[in-house]
């Protein structure tokens, strides 16, 4: 429970003590935009690598150098912790903006930083609206930011499965004409869900496959591409399960 109340003081401490550096954030974006993003990034870059200490969290990062550096990226990846946000977001080398659900638009503060980070909020329950952060996140791209994005659409509670992923998901990449690159995150909810309330220390494997150039695949495979990138996860997840 000790890390809980340190993880959990950390991000509330946080929050409260960075209000004066969003208002700085806030005057930077009126004159420079890309500076406003890249301090940003290096903030919070810094507060989730504070977490990832204080949770006593080891991780192996595996192909890092699959992710490309000159263009933006559409990450894909499993979902079954709150913790694989803070720790693939650490590893980013470009802004990146992840997608979340809408309700987290309500927290304080939180909410802030994370549109700060260029992350949208989707709400699953409307079309019409989810379409509209769709699109969003194709502009983002376009601009060069990277999105992240979790096709299953909530945190599986089975450890070593995948939910369908929503083909929706992968418009983004293909409508922007940015590769995807799959992230497979092993043993991630080791760190908190499993045990909640509590947090203990735990040995996470996250590895980044070969970037998808959709363009260049098959006709039929664009057409399948949330089961192609959903294979190569289950794939990776299999061949990594045992170094856990």
């Amino acid at each position: 429970m000790i890390r809980m109340i340190l993880v959990g003081s950390f991000l509330i401490l946080f929050l409260i003590f960075s209000i004066p550096i969003m208002f700085v954030e806030w005057i930077i974006g009126k004159y420079n935009p890309e500076l406003k993003s890249r301090s940003s990034l290096a903030i919070v870059n810094w507060a989730f690598r504070c977490v990832r200490f204080l949770a006593g969290t080891k991780v192996d990062y595996i192909g890092e150098e699959n992710i490309p550096t000159d263009t933006a990226v559409l990450y894909v990846g499993n979902h079954r912790s709150f913790f694989d946000t803070v720790l693939t977001y650490v590893r980013v080398p470009r802004p990146t903006g992840y997608i979340a659900k809408k309700s987290i638009e309500k927290v304080p503060l939180l909410n802030v930083w994370m549109r700060n980070l260029h992350c949208l909020f989707l709400d699953r329950e409307n079309i019409k609206t989810g379409m509209q952060t769709i699109l969003a996140a194709i502009d983002l791209m376009k601009s060069g930011k990277s999105i992240c994005i979790f096709p299953e659409g909530t945190r599986n509670k089975e450890e070593g499965t995948l939910l369908p992923f929503h083909e929706g998901s992968f418009k983004i990449a293909s409508k922007a004409g940015c590769p995807i690159v799959p992230m497979t995150i092993l043993n991630s909810a080791a760190v908190f869900e499993d045990q909640f309330p509590k947090i203990k220390k735990a040995h996470v494997i996250i590895e980044y496959g070969k970037p998808i150039y959709v363009k260049e695949l098959p006709k039929e495979q664009q057409k399948q591409l949330a089961p192609y990138v959903q294979n190569i996860i289950q794939e990776t997840y299999n061949r990594n399960k045992d170094n856990i």
